[in-house]
């Protein structure tokens, strides 16, 4: 659901009250204008939990335009999570140098270096694990489970939050952390099990 801001207005009448309920109706017209619609993006070309973990993390405050050179070039210099752990850090540094909030990869070598230890190098297929990973909220664990493993998780972020506000008719605040927590377990009912990379 990274692209909800930019959907058009398929959920009926805008007036009209909506419940929780009201979430599944989204589904197959979510993923229907997912595919008909989505960007040709350098990160959408691969299932590489390495690559899609990193994509997350550089669009973390970040425009989309932005993070596409910054991307193929890390990528290129650091192809798979041993050489992140491996770097030194002048080099991962000069990499993010124009991203801004340097901590972003600071945590994803930290966590890379934990994979390495702990998953000989590999990824784990598994949503608690990958939270547990330094840096890695739940969004984040969210989006890598999804469209890496299939896992279905959801990627629950600002703009998804706004825009499940809207198709239930609630007021709550979303910056609550308890109606975040809240809606996260309402998606994860609906998200379908064999397009949950599409759906997120």
């Amino acid at each position: 659901m990274r692209e909800v801001s930019h959907l058009p207005h398929f959920f009926g009448d805008k007036n009209r009250g909506g419940t929780m309920k009201d979430l599944k109706e989204i589904v197959e017209p979510l993923i229907r204008w997912f595919r008909e619609n989505k960007r040709d993006l350098p990160w959408r070309q691969t299932k590489d939990p390495y690559a899609v973990w990193v994509s997350e993390i550089m669009l973390q405050q970040t425009r989309v335009e932005a993070v596409k050179p910054y991307y193929i070039r890390f990528l290129q210099t650091l192809p798979t999570v041993k050489d992140l752990a491996n770097a030194d850090e002048e080099v991962i540094l000069k990499l993010w140098e124009g991203l801004g909030y340097y901590s972003r990869v600071r945590n994803m070598q930290k966590a890379a270096r934990v994979i390495v230890s702990e998953y000989s190098g590999d990824f784990p297929a598994d949503y608690e694990k990958l939270l547990s990973l330094p840096g890695l909220g739940h969004y984040t664990a969210g989006a890598v489970s999804s469209i890496a493993f299939g896992i279905p998780m959801p990627a629950v972020d600002g703009n998804v939050l706004r825009v499940l506000s809207r198709v239930t008719a609630s007021y709550e605040d979303v910056l609550k952390q308890s109606v975040k927590t809240a809606m996260e377990a309402e998606v994860k009912k609906i998200i379908p099990a064999d397009r949950a990379g599409d759906f997120n």
